[in-house]
């Protein structure tokens, strides 16, 4: 780090990525906290902090990683989001986007095309938290609105910055979605309680290949408009 706010802040947004390969190495619960902490200085409309967040680790957390891995192994129909992450068809630039990010992945894992099984097998891998010790389940009161939905996507990104100054390494989670009921069922959310998202927390593997994907960005002119 240098004595550059500017540049230390800028390293650190660069150095984030999500990560799907976690060493076994615990997480200090004083570490949670203040990276918790810090980021619940994330905006929020009227500052509702409309948030809530659950910190899994420990037997419940391989409790909640047994049955959702069981649900997905099962392929129960049943379980369906509440919400949906993507649309149901995507078009361009995007499709072009998700399609290079999978293609890469796969090639680091050297996981051919068609190869189904291993492609399952990595898929559940996020109902692993990826092997990572923490686990975070964020959360909103259902009877909220869109605009809360943003003051959620602000924490969260707070938490992953946070955790990467701190030598932590991350990984939202949308795939957890599907799961709410058993998720809800074990964490005893409250009636109106709804699940967002998980972030996998803790240290990345340096030896897993994985965790070498570097996805792209595009250039500004691709999206951003001056006016004047």
């Amino acid at each position: 780090m240098t004595t550059n706010p500017t540049a230390d802040f800028d390293s650190i947004v660069e150095a984030r990525k999500s990560i799907r390969a976690f060493l076994p190495t615990p997480v200090a619960r004083e570490t949670i906290e203040a990276i918790l902490k810090v980021a619940a200085r994330a905006p929020s409309g009227n500052n509702i902090q409309p948030w809530r967040l659950h910190v899994v680790t420990g037997g419940l957390r391989q409790q909640l990683v047994d049955e959702v891995c069981a649900a997905f192994d099962a392929a129960d129909p049943s379980h369906q989001a509440e919400y949906h992450y993507y649309p149901t068809q995507f078009s361009e630039p995007h499709q072009s986007r998700r399609r290079k990010l999978g293609g890469d992945l796969y090639r680091l894992l050297d996981i051919p095309r068609g190869d189904k099984a291993r492609m399952h097998a990595q898929t559940r891998r996020n109902f692993t938290f990826f092997d990572a010790p923490v686990g975070l389940i964020l959360t909103i009161d259902r009877r909220l609105a869109q605009g809360s939905w943003i003051d959620c996507g602000m924490l969260l990104q707070n938490i992953l910055l946070a955790a990467t100054a701190r030598g932590l390494a991350t990984c939202a989670q949308a795939a957890w979605i599907d799961y709410h009921r058993i998720i809800a069922r074990l964490l005893e959310f409250d009636e109106n309680e709804q699940l967002v998202c998980g972030v996998a927390l803790g240290y990345a593997d340096p030896e897993a290949p994985e965790n070498g994907l570097e996805s792209e960005r595009a250039p500004l002119e691709e999206f951003v408009r001056f006016h004047s």
